[in-house]
């Protein structure tokens, strides 16, 4: 194959980039499966950034009386670590997936809107570079004479009203300084990135499937994709709004949340968690669709009650958004508030027990292969029953009530977005990663991590539940001997330190694969998506040709049919085609155009954080300067030329 760069027409004064190679052609591409690498390298940093903060949070609630911590170093590594975990770590992994599968699993050359992608891309970047930066630039504090008045030093300059930022405590009466400016104002940055996203991602399913490739013969991952980008556009503008507020009341002497300005402080609560929860779903629905892949491949049998499972997913998604008060019934609302919430809470366990039967009617009678994806896959049901379970008990007020503020909380929602989300997470990663690599990762190191973070997982999270019936509280850097809750708290921190281990394993089996590791056969694990129909890396091109779609889970017809008993028989010709797709993808016989890279969406991106330095210091000159490049951005955006300029033909 010989890939020629073919320059068109100048219609501007600016010229697409023409590099193929070398980061510059990484940071000006706007080809889908490199933005969904580049997605995922990105968050798995922000995810060992986070995994080193709660190692932190460990150490000192190891023992009693600690002072391994300050107050408000502890505060600051306990909001940075539930903020970097949620927006920057399990959401831009999902994304990673959305990015690099959507288009490969609906028959598609790229997403919707390139640009944009790659724009949503930069965006998170420089986003979570504006949120951290506050350790350097950032400034805590606490009312004169408050217990947290003490001299801090770069760990505790960072936000510190917590991850959920409650009102007014975060605010800049109880809260002085910069550093939860940089807190509302980088999440706002975030929320941009998600919501170009979720736009770009629904306009893609519903225009660019493939021929013959209808709403119910998508793949269930490609389901939860959509799921998931309806629920980013209804719910980000909520905190959007939010946080608005919130910078408003910080920065220009507002008073949205302030009982003394006529505001209320219960109406950031509202806000926030008529957000917070469906984010839940945001984090959790994407492992759903990993999942609902992974297992029926790998139990050899199609996946039990399809359409049950893709209206189950939506009808989660919907019920999400009538939830958020249980998080509320300790703040005095109403009893008809609380019974309500109460109610939908138990509704929303319906359609979640539905995915959880159909995938045991998966794996019910199946041929199952118990490998690396499998595991995580099968870990993940078990972890999210009990987070499931565990989360079902809120909808009874005088128990949510009772596990308010406790670490009984704690272990529910890690046993739902680490147990559930994380372990779906790894799943998809040891699944594809043949598809991205084109190499085979060792299955023993896949295992281990497996068997390593199983355990440690139990041993950190599992004895929370204890604690917080027990009476720990969550929020607070120490407790006293006399609680007698020590033994258990050092049995969390090891099982920490063991989850830590089982990243490290995963990363040298990653690192060693990728370099070193066997090449990856055309369809290694018999799969039944579209993905799999090209070979192992994924061409630029995608397709050679796009595929016709006849059924549901057509590449896995392609290779078997049904004997009179109605069991799979292997085609006699299966291998062959196997041979003529491999052929095919890498000598395509037609002329392909595919998206022109382009500098803009770097460009418009950088803006966005010195209007956010500008509004935290007040300052003219940085607004001008983050003006100057959106507008630069915008106008080149506006005027690089159109015409397709990469092209990919034989040599022939």
């Amino acid at each position: 194959m010989t890939k020629i760069i073919e320059p068109s027409k100048q219609s501007s004064i600016f010229r697409r980039p023409s590099s193929e190679t070398g980061i510059w052609s990484w940071i000006t591409t706007v080809d889908h499966k490199r933005i969904g690498i580049m997605y995922g390298y990105a968050a798995f940093f922000f995810l060992l950034i986070g995994g080193l903060e709660a190692l932190i949070l460990r150490i000192q609630l190891s023992q009693p009386d600690n002072n391994f911590l300050t107050a408000a170093e502890y505060n600051a590594m306990f909001t940075m670590h539930g903020t970097t975990m949620i927006f920057l770590a399990i959401m831009p992994i999902s994304a990673a997936f959305f990015n690099y599968l959507l288009p490969l699993q609906i028959g598609a050359r790229d997403v919707a809107f390139p640009r944009l992608n790659a724009l949503s891309f930069w965006i998170f970047i420089f986003g979570g570079a504006f949120l951290y930066s506050t350790f350097i630039f950032g400034t805590a504090g606490a009312p004169e004479g408050g217990y947290l008045a003490e001299e801090v030093g770069w760990l505790g300059s960072a936000p510190n009203g917590g991850w959920f930022g409650y009102q007014p405590n975060a605010g800049m009466k109880y809260s002085p300084g910069t550093a939860m400016d940089y807190w509302a104002i980088g999440l706002q940055i975030l929320g941009i990135a998600s919501l170009i996203s979720a736009f770009n991602f629904i306009t893609t399913i519903i225009n660019m499937r493939t021929e013959g490739m209808r709403f119910m013969r998508m793949p269930v991952f490609t389901w939860m994709t959509f799921a998931v980008s309806f629920l980013l556009a209804f719910s980000l503008p909520i905190i959007a709004i939010a946080l608005f507020y919130v910078t408003f009341d910080r920065k220009f002497g507002t008073t949205f949340f302030l009982t003394e300005g006529g505001g209320d402080p219960i109406l950031w609560q509202h806000l926030f968690w008529l957000f917070g929860h469906p984010e839940v779903y945001i984090l959790i629905l994407p492992a759903f669709g990993i999942v609902s892949e992974v297992l029926p491949t790998f139990s050899r049998k199609p996946l039990f009650g399809y359409a049950a499972i893709v209206f189950a997913g939506f009808g989660i998604a919907f019920i999400g958004f009538g939830v958020w008060a249980h998080h509320m019934f300790a703040s005095a609302i109403s009893p008809v508030a609380q019974a309500g919430f109460g109610l939908s809470t138990m509704v929303i366990a319906v359609p979640t027990g539905v995915k959880i039967f159909n995938w045991l009617g998966t794996i019910w009678g199946g041929k199952l292969k118990l490998n690396t994806p499998m595991l995580f896959s099968l870990g993940f049901i078990g972890m999210f029953v009990i987070g499931g379970l565990s989360g079902v008990t809120h909808s009874i007020v005088p128990a949510d009530t009772q596990q308010t503020d406790t670490y009984y909380v704690v272990a529910h929602f890690h046993y739902v977005l680490f147990g559930g989300a994380l372990f779906g997470i790894f799943s998809g990663l040891y699944y594809w990663f043949p598809k991205v690599w084109g190499k085979m990762y060792n299955e023993s190191l896949g295992k281990i991590h497996f068997w390593l973070m199983m355990i440690g997982f139990n041993l950190t999270f599992g004895p929370m539940h204890w604690l917080g019936l027990q009476g720990q509280v969550r929020r607070t850097w120490v407790y006293a001997e006399e609680t007698n809750l020590q033994f258990w708290n050092l049995v969390v921190t090891v099982g920490a330190f063991i989850i830590a281990l089982s990243i490290i394993v995963f990363m040298i089996n990653w690192i060693f694969s990728k370099r070193n590791g066997e090449k990856a056969p055309f369809d290694p694990w018999d799969a039944r998506t579209l993905e799999w129909t090209m070979p192992s890396p994924t061409p630029v091109w995608n397709f050679s040709t796009a595929p016709i779609v006849k059924s549901l889970d057509d590449f896995w017809h392609t290779k078997y049919s049904e004997d009179e008993d109605g069991r799979a028989v292997r085609r006699e010709e299966a291998d062959q085609i196997l041979l003529e797709l491999e052929e095919d993808g890498l000598n395509p016989s037609e002329h392909i155009a595919l998206p022109s890279p382009s500098y803009f969406p770097i460009v418009l991106a950088s803006g966005l954080p010195f209007l956010g330095y500008a509004v935290i210091y007040k300052s003219i000159p940085l607004a001008l300067i983050g003006t100057v490049l959106l507008l630069i951005g915008g106008f080149g955006w506006g005027t690089e030329p159109l015409e397709e300029e990469i092209h990919i033909d034989s040599d022939e």
